[in-house]
């Protein structure tokens, strides 16, 4: 990166109506968390001196989801357009001498390595005014064109409605994001004109002020991926399709297989060692890792859980948050954990729930367990020992222990700790009535004949 210090101003003062949402367009989530907050995260990679985001009027969401040490904000209280909502940085980044992005909170692909090559662009030998970022889509459509030699020096930005055909058949377009010196930025702005059918104010328009000026401003050119906005449900659909399949190649580059990669899901923060598997349609929400050679079976769903080596989760799994398994632990189908740990070897195999609960190493709980720790009013904990044997259809009444080694017979209710290495039995005393099935078939099949 170059020798000047950088600082970003992020645009998210729009109203995103389009979105059709009581949430505001920025906080709608990419990776499972909102856009706006993934892109501050990519660009800190670059020790941002300052971060600027500018809100619009009813902002105070905004303002609360990102609010952290190092951002700052500034109010537009007027909609005039995205040169006026930078201009609003202005007082905010008073005296800062570095370089300043400005970008859209709505464009969350954003990578910091393309903005450190736009940083390079500006510090180049022929030092431009100001750099542009642009892509070449696959279907230019309506977007302005930018017109610019072989060294990238811009000679004209034109809106697609302004354009001649010859200007249209550039394949070259303006992604929004641009960077100037913060010593020259705000003159620049604040010499743009409002001189248009929507009498709005214009970010692309610094390149014009700079040419009236005898500058040229400079071109760098990016990913169309990169650089898709999120306008409404559909953009936002196209994003979430662009980062999951980036995610994706990098776990599979990083040692992960993915049996079908295009059915995995993952969100930001999901952590996932080599030599792990994963099955097909497994979902990953936030807070999720899982270490070296575990397998994720199909149709699992983890949030917020810890999976230790060589253990095994699913098919069809439920993971809350607090759930963690220890080496070798086991859960299968149809079990779900929350706020529970399974220890060493420890299995769950299927139709059971583990919640507020430890199970130690080795204990194997049998199908259709159940851990109840909800009252109505309060959660209690359930301690399973090392090797204990729960048999199925039990039901373990919070709060309550099961000591090492002990058994649970199977179809017991249990309400009081049971010892290290006794068996614990919870039944009703059976009894046979001989015959009686029969006679009652009988009796009820005169009935239903006498009925007709």
């Amino acid at each position: 990166m170059g020798s000047r210090s950088l600082a970003v101003v992020i645009l998210a003062a729009g109203k995103g109506t389009r979105m059709k949402s009581e949430l505001h367009k920025v906080l709608h989530p990419v990776g499972g968390r909102p856009m706006l907050l993934g892109l501050i995260d990519e660009l800190r990679k670059l020790d941002l001196k300052k971060s600027v985001v500018v809100v619009g009027a009813g902002g105070e969401s905004v303002r609360s989801a990102a609010e952290s040490d190092d951002v700052l904000f500034a109010e537009q209280t007027e909609q005039l357009g995205t040169a006026h909502a930078a201009l609003m940085a202005r007082d905010t980044l008073k005296n800062f001498t570095g370089d300043v992005l400005v970008c859209f909170g709505d464009v969350p692909l954003l990578k910091a390595a393309t903005v450190e090559t736009m940083q390079q662009r500006l510090a180049a030998e022929d030092r431009p005014a100001s750099v542009v970022l642009g892509f070449r889509p696959a279907d230019p459509k309506a977007y302005g064109r930018v017109i610019a030699d072989e060294a990238g020096r811009i000679r004209k930005m034109v809106e697609f409605k302004d354009a001649s055909p010859e200007e249209r058949a550039c394949d070259l377009c303006n992604a929004g994001p641009l960077m100037a010196r913060g010593e020259e930025l705000f003159d620049l702005l604040s010499r743009i004109s409002n001189d248009n059918a929507q009498g709005e104010y214009y970010l692309p328009d610094v390149v014009t002020v700079a040419a009236a000026d005898g500058r040229d401003s400079a071109v760098v050119e990016a990913p169309e991926a990169e650089v898709a906005g999120v306008n409404d449900r559909r953009d936002l659909s196209r994003a979430e399709a662009l980062w999951q399949e980036e995610q994706r190649e990098h776990m599979m580059m990083a040692g992960v297989s993915l049996r079908a990669p295009e059915t995995v899901y993952f969100s930001y923060d999901t952590r996932i060692e080599p030599d792990v598997v994963v099955e097909p349609h497994v979902v990953f929400g936030p807070g999720v890792r899982v270490d070296r050679g575990a397998a994720i079976r199909a149709f699992s769903h983890l949030e917020g859980a810890h999976v230790g080596p060589d253990c095994e989760v699913g098919p069809y799994a439920r993971l809350r948050p607090g759930a963690k398994l220890e080496r070798g632990a086991k859960i299968g189908n149809f079990v779900e954990m929350k706020k529970a740990v399974l220890g060493e070897g420890a299995k769950a195999n299927h139709l059971t729930y583990l919640g507020d609960a430890e199970v130690g190493p080795r204990a194997n709980i049998g199908a259709g367990t159940i851990t109840c720790n909800y009252d109505g009013y309060f959660k209690y904990k359930t301690e399973i020992g090392a090797e204990a044997f729960i048999g199925s259809n039990s039901a373990l009444v919070a709060p309550v222990r099961i000591g090492d080694g002990a058994i649970v017979g199977a179809g017991s209710t249990v309400t009081e700790d049971v010892e290290a290495g006794d068996l614990r039995l919870e039944r009703a005393a059976q009894a046979s009535k001989s015959g009686w099935a029969a006679r009652f078939r009988k009796a009820m099949q005169e009935k239903k004949s006498r009925s007709r």
